[in-house]
């Protein structure tokens, strides 16, 4: 199984890989935005975290399509395909988190359950993209 999707998705075009990396980094900034914005709303306290993080997983559901939409893919890339958008958007975090750690909030404890929540949602991204990734 894990040799026919190598095998299947190895060929991307250079059109492909840049929509797929541009698509990164404009998602993880809308996420960066939007958890600087949920963050003193109370949404890494307690339970809410959990429940922050277990929306973040139906909620990436639509961007899976949305990145095999818009990039052309097809239905055995999306494993390519979404981790090559993770990989685009982890990219941008560390470099945030180095360099601009306020665009997640003004607090470090703000900024550290952001950044979090941006890598756990680079993991579902992935994973997702591992269970739609078909064949036919």
């Amino acid at each position: 199984m894990a040799q026919r999707i190598l095998s299947d998705t190895a060929n991307l075009s250079v059109g492909q890989f840049m929509i797929v990396a541009a698509l990164g980094i404009v998602l993880w900034f809308i996420a960066a935005i939007l958890l600087r914005l949920v963050g003193p709303l109370g949404a890494f306290d307690g339970i809410n975290r959990a429940l922050l993080y277990l929306a973040i997983v139906p909620g990436t559901v639509p961007f899976v399509f949305l990145i095999r939409w818009a990039a052309g893919l097809k239905k055995t890339q999306t494993a390519l395909g979404c981790a090559l958008v993770t990989g685009a958007a982890l990219i941008s975090d560390g470099l945030a988190f180095a360099y601009w750690p306020t665009l997640y909030g003004s607090t470090q404890e703000h900024i550290m359950a952001a950044s979090a929540a941006v890598l756990w949602g680079g993991g579902v991204a992935i994973l997702l993209g591992f269970l739609f990734n078909r064949s036919s």
